[in-house]
């Protein structure tokens, strides 16, 4: 890992206020090459729940969810061990934790509550569990989740559960990706009527000499007579 790169670039990110869409695109673009040398993954969190949240870490220490992506939804995913991870907000330098009550916040030093557990559903999405907090009593795991306002929930609640929609996460590697996909509205009435059949030229009557003599056709109109 080239660590005068890294700390140049962290020192560009806390200039990130004043750059430009280009500068801030390019400080990206670095992020997601140093992470790849590295092997740590840079890239957000999306969260389908509601209207869809990009997991964001503020420098104060709060967690939430942010529909527009921003610097502060850019994450830095790297391993602990095997299928453990840890979550840095790579803005704000600080790290995903969840306490002992189950509450998501962020913290400067890495310690055992920024331990989550990172499993692949079958929807192609993930859930992040911490390591050490859970419901000792029945075993049940405590996950990250977002309510459907975008606030951070309680890992403890008894609705957070690894079948919901809260709890999972989208990995987006690609930080230039676009959040929406364009869409066509087609009007009913068009979709009904066919599609017009190419106009082909009528054919020609060709007369057919048969040998027979066209006779005239007599018509007779009865008479009736009364009295």
């Amino acid at each position: 890992m080239n660590v005068p790169l890294l700390l140049l670039l962290l020192f560009q990110l806390s200039r990130s206020a004043v750059l430009t869409g280009s500068e801030r695109a390019y400080l990206e673009h670095q992020l997601v090459a140093e992470g790849r040398v590295s092997g740590r993954r840079t890239g957000r969190l999306y969260c389908r729940v509601g209207i869809g949240f990009h997991l964001q870490i503020h420098a104060d220490g709060r967690v939430n969810g942010s529909h527009e992506p921003n610097p502060l939804s850019v994450l830095e995913l790297f391993a602990v061990s095997q299928g453990v991870i840890g979550i840095r907000g790579v803005f704000s330098s600080q790290f995903l934790a969840m306490n002992k009550r189950g509450r998501l916040h962020a913290t400067e030093s890495f310690t055992d509550d920024c331990k989550f557990r990172e499993r692949f559903q079958e929807n192609s999405y993930n859930t992040y569990a911490s390591v050490i907090h859970k419901n000792h009593r029945t075993g049940r795991e405590w996950f990250v989740a977002l309510n459907k306002r975008g606030k951070a929930k309680m890992g403890s609640s008894p609705r957070v559960k690894s079948q919901h929609v809260s709890t999972h996460f989208l990995p987006r590697m690609n930080l230039h990706e676009k959040t929406e996909q364009g869409f066509t509205i087609t009007d009913k009435e068009q979709e009904k009527q066919p599609p017009p059949h190419p106009s082909t030229p009528p054919i020609p009557k060709i007369a057919v000499n048969t040998g027979k003599k066209n006779r005239p056709v007599v018509k007779y109109w009865p008479k009736f007579r009364f009295g």
